[in-house]
């Protein structure tokens, strides 16, 4: 198997396991956090936000990452590849749709989750709006990891 293909692979699975994570949050979990009462649903996605920071999510997460720049980088350099259009819009999808919506949307609502109390009424204000609106941004990024997973998984079987 050719580096190009492991890494198409490496991608495939990443982005797989990216998209199934993000998939939960939005089908169940912000649902079941956004039952509780405020104070304890606040509670809890503080204690998840540190908690997801940790190897094994990170490598996934951002070791999918990596792995989809050498993609990037390696198709446009063998760019008679049949798989080069499947490989590059594959990362583009998920640099832009999952790691810079991340960046850019989901940890700055996460960043001002993290500075309120729970019990106070300035963090049930934030929360009501959090919900929607991050959840919103994980969906985005659930569809764009999903995504690049079809086109990895394509991309992987023109090389195979």
């Amino acid at each position: 198997m050719s580096l190009l293909c492991f890494a198409t692979l490496v991608s495939a699975l990443g982005t797989s396991l990216v998209a199934g994570t993000f998939f939960a949050f939005s089908t169940f979990v912000m649902k079941a956090l956004g039952n509780l009462p405020p104070p304890q649903g606040i509670a809890a996605m503080q204690s998840i936000n540190v908690v997801v920071i940790n190897p094994w999510f990170m490598t996934a997460f951002l070791g999918t990452g990596l792995a989809c720049v050498v993609l990037l980088i390696a198709s446009l350099l063998r760019s008679q590849n049949p798989a080069t259009p499947y490989l590059v819009s594959g990362s583009v999808l998920y640099l832009v749709g999952t790691i810079l919506v991340t960046m850019l949307f989901n940890v700055p609502r996460n960043d001002a989750l993290a500075a309120v109390a729970p019990a106070t009424p300035e963090a049930a204000a934030l929360w009501a709006s959090y919900l929607s609106r991050w959840t919103a941004g994980n969906h985005v990024r659930t569809i764009a990891a999903l995504a690049a997973s079809a086109l990895f998984t394509i991309a992987f079987r023109l090389q195979a």
